[in-house]
């Protein structure tokens, strides 16, 4: 380790200064007390004189002892500096061991890119100028002192460009680069600027890592040759690969198998001419020239299609972009054959195609005719759907007309007095009734699916408010058969249609309850990631394996015990087929049925409150002024029978004109009762805007249709108006006008 140490500053000027103004306060302290001794006035001015010699004498040693402190803070201040000076040598000393102790070579330029430290390791980078490297040369003289005894790789071809470059890169030192040495060592140079503008260099050998490296890729060149030959010797195809020099320098053993090749064939010497020669002379190959070496000049691929005794070869040769040539030997043999095969298949095609050719022209001709029988058919089908539509349009408002009715006549019954025969034939009445409205409204309810005449409303919606109906609604059911009903409240919103979503569940629990004769009826819902399966659960017979795909059919039960018309599941299918959710079936005899439906997850919309639902107080139904309007007398007397029995005020008339008459200038119903198919073509939605307007006033009002289409009902809730289909069931009307009067 070679480097300078740092100058010492001394303090010799202020220590002599101060021992010379010593020396003149003892010379005139001296020259005053000798002058007092020789005074000969030995009175008063002679004590005067000594008082004086006393006053100078404190005055002396007051500047003596100012000077003594000084003296002692002056060996203080020497003994501080020369301890700062052994600390900074100890650390200079610990600094240079530390130097010494690292591995990599270490080296420090100052700011004028002159050597000012180095280290054994560092020299020995240098081993033929190690004894001219010294402190103080410039970093150019000793990047030229190893150019000049060609100890850079670099340096032995060019020496002055390879000083140039060195000085290019010291100059950035922004980081490390690799240089070859020429004794074989690598050595990684990293420099980096200190905070005073010199460099500081770490050149760590790196011959080892270099080493490792040239094996490692030898390694892999091994292995990449290893699945070449591998990939050559799975070749169905014989391939031969010659170097520059038209040395055979790999192959594999389908192309000594096509050629017929000694197994000694490829030992030293085989080259591109000795298998050439044995191609056109033994094997009779006439290549055209594609065989020609041409492994020294760049040139397209070459390919030829030759015969070799009883067998086809095809016949590929590539030159390699840095030299050599590649020849690939290929059997068609069992190729052209083949072809062969299929041209005389193809010609004997041809003849057979011509003949079914004939065949089939006749064929065509008796189809066209066919099919302009099956378009007039489907025309004729399309035209009878139609009408089938229309007529169940007109069909569910004519015959339920009588049935709404009859039901409004027999509600009002109920309402009375009766005796208990009486009542029980009102009960059997309405229960006859019942039977007749759900039979009218399922056959209706299919043929709807069926005709297409419904069309899904796709939406979201809380499924859990959907099923809080449906428990309000089935929960009479269940306790009038002894049967506990458990229905999941859970808060899932689900997209669909839910007036047919409705629909499907209210089937599944009507047959649950229906068929379970003790037990329990539960509705589950397990949500999925994309959909929510809805589960009704009961504990009734059961349903064997192979009665299963029977129940969707229509007029099909398996109990003929009970009362029901076998229609509810077949609604079912139509209605699920229709929105594309999965209907699934699991049951056992025994032990229960579980029917359940898949449908989608929905988004949560904001929930809107019906049009007609507005605040207020609660007001009785008695004294309740209400006009209904029908065109069929039955309805009117059933209706004023009804609501009279509610202690309401009944109207009726049958149209417009009829109803402006029954009130004077400025009266006004408290509700309309209308139905919507009236006489002459006249609608509920007209006549009721029509009496809005006579009045002069939004009267509330209820529209009462058989039309359950969804651009009727669309309308109605655009406006607010209600709609209740026919026939009208009495407590669903008694709750809706108590909802309107709140």
């Amino acid at each position: 380790m070679t480097g300078g140490a740092p100058p010492t500053v001394g303090s010799d000027g202020e220590v002599a200064s101060l021992r010379e103004e010593n020396r003149k306060l003892r010379k005139i302290n001296a020259a005053l007390i000798d002058r007092v001794e020789r005074s000969s006035d030995m009175a008063g001015n002679a004590f005067s004189m000594f008082e004086t010699a006393i006053t100078l004498e404190a005055m002396v040693r007051e500047r003596t002892m100012e000077l003594e402190d000084a003296l002692g803070r002056l060996a203080k201040a020497n003994a501080d500096l020369a301890e700062a000076h052994a600390s900074a040598d100890a650390a200079q000393v610990r600094l240079r061991d530390a130097i010494d102790s690292i591995n990599e070579g270490f080296v420090l330029f100052d700011a004028e890119d002159r050597l000012v430290l180095f280290n054994d390791a560092y020299l020995g980078f240098w081993p033929d100028i190690a004894a001219q490297i010294r402190e103080g040369l410039s970093f150019e003289e000793v990047a030229r002192l190893a150019a000049a005894h060609h100890q850079p790789l670099g340096s032995v071809v060019a020496p002055d460009r390879w000083v140039s470059d060195r000085l290019a890169r010291h100059s950035v030192a922004d980081g490390g680069h690799v240089q070859a040495l020429a004794d074989g060592r690598w050595v990684q140079i990293n420099e980096l600027r200190t905070s005073e503008g010199g460099i500081v260099g770490i050149y760590t050998d790196i011959t080892e890592v270099k080493a490792q490296d040239a094996r490692n890729r030898a390694l892999e060149l091994a292995e990449r040759n290893l699945v070449l030959q591998s990939t050559l010797d799975n070749l169905s195809e014989g391939v031969c690969l010659f170097d520059p020099q038209g040395r055979v320098a790999a192959w594999n053993g389908a192309l000594q198998h096509l050629l017929g090749l000694p197994d000694d064939w490829a030992q030293e010497g085989a080259t591109h001419a000795a298998l050439i020669a044995y191609c056109r002379d033994r094997l009779g190959m006439a290549d055209r020239g594609c065989l020609d070496w041409r492994g020294d000049q760049p040139g397209a691929p070459r390919h030829a299609l030759v015969a070799a005794g009883d067998r086809h070869l095809e016949l590929r040769s590539t030159t390699l972009e840095r030299g050599g040539q590649v020849i690939g030997f290929t059997d068609v043999t069992d190729m052209l054959r083949a072809q062969a095969s299929l041209q005389e298949t193809a010609e004997t095609l041809e003849r057979r195609v011509a003949e079914r050719t004939a065949e089939l022209r006749a064929e065509v001709a008796e189809r066209r005719a066919i099919e302009g029988q099956l378009r007039d058919a489907k025309t004729a089908a399309e035209k009878a759907n139609l009408s089938k539509t229309s007529f169940l349009a007109a069909a569910s408002h004519d015959l339920l007309q009588p049935l709404n009715a009859a039901r409004l006549f027999v509600a009002a019954l109920g309402d009375r007095r009766l005796a208990l025969p009486t009542r029980a034939l009102v009960n059997q009445t309405s229960t006859a009734l019942d039977s007749v409205e759900d039979l009218l409204e399922a056959l209706l309810e299919i043929s709807r699916l069926d005709a297409g005449a419904i069309q899904p409303e796709i939406g979201d919606f809380r499924l859990d408010t959907l099923l809080a109906t449906l428990r309000v609604e089935f929960a009479p059911v269940a306790r009038a058969g002894g049967l506990t009903l458990q229905i999941a409240s859970e808060p899932l919103w689900v997209r669909s249609d839910i007036r047919l979503v409705r629909r499907i569940l209210q089937n599944f629990l009507s047959n649950a309850l229906r068929y379970t004769q003790q037990g329990s009826v539960t509705v589950e819902c397990r949500a999925g990631a994309d959909s929510v399966n809805v589960r009704v659960i009961d504990s009734g017979p059961g349903i064997a394996a192979d009665k299963q795909g029977l129940v969707f059919e229509e007029f099909r039960r398996l109990d003929t015990r009970t009362s029901g018309k076998g229609l509810g599941l077949a609604i079912v299918k139509r209605a699920s087929d229709m929105l594309g959710h999965r209907v699934t079936l699991e049951s056992a005899p025994g032990k229960g049925s579980t029917f359940a439906i898949d449908l989608p997850v929905g988004e949560p919309v904001a929930e809107q409150a019906n049009a007609w639902d507005t605040p207020g107080r609660d007001r009785s139904m008695r004294g309740l002024n209400i006009l209904v309007i029908d065109n069929e007398r039955a309805i009117q007397t059933g209706m004023r029978t009804l609501l009279g029995g509610w202690g309401c005020t009944v109207l009726a008339a049958g149209g417009f004109a009829d109803a402006a008459g029954l009130f004077a200038q400025g009266e006004a119903p408290d509700i309309i009762l209308i139905d919507y198919h009236l006489n002459d073509g006249e609608t509920g939605e007209a006549t009721l805007a029509r009496l809005r307007a006579h009045f002069d006033v939004m009267v509330p009002a209820i529209m009462i249709s058989a039309d359950r289409g969804k651009e009727l009902k669309a309308r109605l809730d655009a406006h607010g108006i209600p709609l209740l289909n026919k026939p009208v069931k009495p407590a669903q009307l008694r709750a809706l006008l108590r909802t309107m009067l709140k």
